[in-house]
């Protein structure tokens, strides 16, 4: 790959501003978590860091696509920060079922989404009107009964997808070329072509996504949220009053386990994603697949581990600690597809599921060896695991190197030997 390939945008330092705000929304949220310990406090908190995370993916979307650090642009990034404060102080209040502000939070956030759009291309103000409509949809749902509520927020996020990443128009427009000219629609493709059209650039440049910024964006947030593990770890250690042995083995654990979801992240993830999404040509669905919709399950899984991380080094860890710690690790690595880095290898498949499974039944442990003890060995397993992908992560690179869709399929060459 050249330089001039692999250069792109970079992340702007009032985007970096902005993540500031999402620092304090999902320390909110890990302290949910850690507040009530129980399943029930897991799934709040997956319904408020939605919502969340997909307004971070609109503004983040926003200058990847059409930033150029304009004054103007400063500004409305700028003024979505004040709407994202709101809804990461009102976290608590929406979980108990007082989230008006909340609401109205998200509500003001894609207002302001939609006035950012409408500044840029003919194109993006298509975008706009869907935000607009997104907005209005949020205001609403702040006077619909709780279920209801939910439903109207599950409607606006998959739309936002929509017209954000997904659809763009391309699909509409083939078929309207294919009804001018006489012909039928084509039929519906088959998985492989599917894939294969992922790999191709949007006709539209204005469409096309910036790899290297997109990359940086997600890379940063992961550091966001990482650092929410050390936090976890440093302010739980801190609020104990005796320091005996488990005490720095728990501390020194979790530091290790911080410090291997690091590794794993950015030797094996970050480059595969990247370079799959530069051989797209910058395709929308493809950035969808990877990072907004891809990264969620990996970004959520580190808030539930700081949590159950936060919970054990406290001293009082309930039943559901170990299981935040393991499960979330599970997620992690299947959200970012490092168990499958030999996916084309015999037995591959069995392999994923064995690996996932060993992980979550370490929670298994916890009667013989304590909730520490748990800690130490989820953390020592993923040091493991870090160790294993950066042996592994060359010959991975050097497949999908040659081979783009075999990140999908399997090893080089898979998919000709399926197609054939």
């Amino acid at each position: 790959m050249s330089s001039e390939e692999a250069a792109g945008k970079r992340v702007s330092w009032v985007e970096l501003y902005f993540d500031l705000i999402f620092v304090f929304a999902v320390g909110q949220l890990s302290h949910l978590m850690v507040a009530d310990p129980h399943w029930g406090g897991l799934g709040r908190a997956l319904g408020l860091f939605i919502p969340l995370w997909w307004t971070w993916i609109g503004f983040a979307v926003l200058y990847n696509r059409h930033g150029e650090d304009r004054t103007s642009q400063r500004l409305l990034v700028l003024a979505g920060t004040l709407p994202c404060a709101v809804a990461a102080i009102e976290t608590h209040a929406a979980a108990g079922g007082h989230g008006l502000a909340f609401t109205f939070a998200l509500a003001g956030a894609r207002l302001i989404l939609a006035v950012a759009f409408a500044f840029t291309t003919g194109t993006a103000r298509r975008v706009a009107i869907g935000y607009g409509l997104s907005a209005v949809a949020f205001a609403v749902s702040a006077f619909v009964p709780g279920p209801w509520r939910y439903g109207l927020w599950a409607i606006a996020l998959l739309q936002e997808a929509g017209f954000l990443l997904l659809r763009n128009g391309e699909r509409g427009d083939g078929e309207r070329a294919h009804e001018r000219s006489g012909q039928h629609p084509p039929a519906r493709r088959s998985r492989t072509e599917a894939m294969r059209a992922m790999f191709r650039p949007p006709a539209d440049p204005a469409r096309r996504v910036d790899a290297s910024h997109l990359a940086e964006r997600f890379g940063l947030m992961i550091i966001i949220l990482l650092g929410e593990v050390v936090v976890a770890v440093a302010a739980a250690a801190a609020g104990v009053p005796r320091h005996d042995t488990w005490y720095w083995l728990g501390l020194l654990a979790g530091l290790v386990l911080a410090a291997a979801l690091w590794w794993i992240y950015f030797t094996a993830a970050a480059p595969i994603s990247e370079y799959v999404l530069r051989a797209s040509g910058g395709n929308p669905a493809m950035a969808y697949g990877l990072y907004a919709g891809g990264h969620l399950g990996p970004a959520f899984s580190l808030l539930t581990m700081a949590a159950g991380v936060s919970l054990v080094l406290s001293g009082e860890a309930p039943t559901a600690a170990a299981w935040f710690i393991t499960g979330g690790l599970a997620s992690y690595l299947l959200g970012l597809r490092v168990v499958a880095i030999d996916a084309g290898l015999r037995f591959g498949p069995l392999r994923r599921v064995a690996v996932v499974a060993v992980t979550v039944c370490f929670a298994f442990l916890e009667p013989l060896i304590s909730a520490t003890g748990v800690v130490m060995v989820t953390a020592a397993w993923a040091v493991a695991l870090a160790v294993y992908v950066t042996r592994r992560i060359p010959d991975r690179l050097k497949g999908v190197t040659a081979d783009p869709l075999s990140y999908f399929r399997g090893a080089p060459g898979e998919h000709e030997r399926q197609v054939s």
